[in-house]
């Protein structure tokens, strides 16, 4: 096991407790270029192939993003896949994609970038997004609990035990959004600070450093604090 997994199980923090996934749509750094600036551009490469001056064109500065459609409002952006560790509340890993890659696409690859032990994940924590039989299938060969959240089937509504558990569940993976949350207020995490894929998830690594080092410190002094009034 790495060094700092031990100190940080030295110090009452797990990474190994069980996850709780999910993603969040991050808003392009800069805009696509609207119908009408790009008709004119349009134009103006007809005339320069006219003129035989013809360019390439660019029709955006963010080439790496794209669209997709949440609660029927267009977003151009990315798309960040995180994972946290719900006994510590530690990020355990983030992940960047197109903002139109289905979220359970990241699913398994979240899952295994968040293993920073040899011990395997005893439970993962998802929403109903999430649902479908690969997924299921993967935690149940790797021995890992399946908290994925039930949703209605075109044939089968959900059941009571169902929704009790997606109940139970619900309880449980809220720190993920807490720490989408967090860092959306305090960071501007909602919104994407460079334009390539690579450059805004190193920006995003360095948040969840920024994020997991305040969460230690506020811990720690909880901890100490009764010590401290005595």
């Amino acid at each position: 096991m790495p060094s700092f997994c031990l100190k940080l199980r030295a110090r009452g923090f797990s990474i190994d407790a069980g996850l709780a996934v999910d993603a969040r749509l991050v808003r392009s750094a800069s805009s696509p270029l609207s119908k009408d600036k790009l008709e004119k551009i349009n134009q103006q490469r007809q005339q320069e192939k006219k003129d035989g001056k013809d360019k390439p064109m660019k029709f955006s500065r963010d080439l790496e993003s794209d669209w997709t459609v949440k609660n029927d409002v267009p977003v151009y952006g990315m798309k960040e896949h995180a994972s946290i560790d719900v006994g510590s509340g530690l990020v355990l890993t983030t992940v960047l994609s197109r903002a139109s890659k289905h979220d359970t696409n990241y699913f398994q690859y979240v899952v295994i970038k968040s293993m920073h032990t040899r011990k395997m994940l005893p439970v993962v924590y998802v929403d109903k997004g999430y649902h479908g039989q690969p997924n299921r299938e993967f935690l149940h060969i790797n021995d890992m609990k399946d908290g994925i959240m039930r949703k209605d089937e075109r044939n089968a509504k959900l059941t009571e035990l169902e929704i009790s558990r997606n109940k139970k569940i619900s309880k449980v993976r809220y720190k993920i959004e807490q720490y989408f949350g967090v860092t959306a207020l305090h960071q501007g995490a909602s919104k994407a600070r460079f334009t390539t894929l690579a450059e805004e998830g190193w920006d995003r690594v360095c948040q969840v450093i920024a994020f997991n080092m305040k969460r230690s410190y506020r811990a720690g002094m909880r901890k100490a604090a009764p010590a401290m009034a005595i």
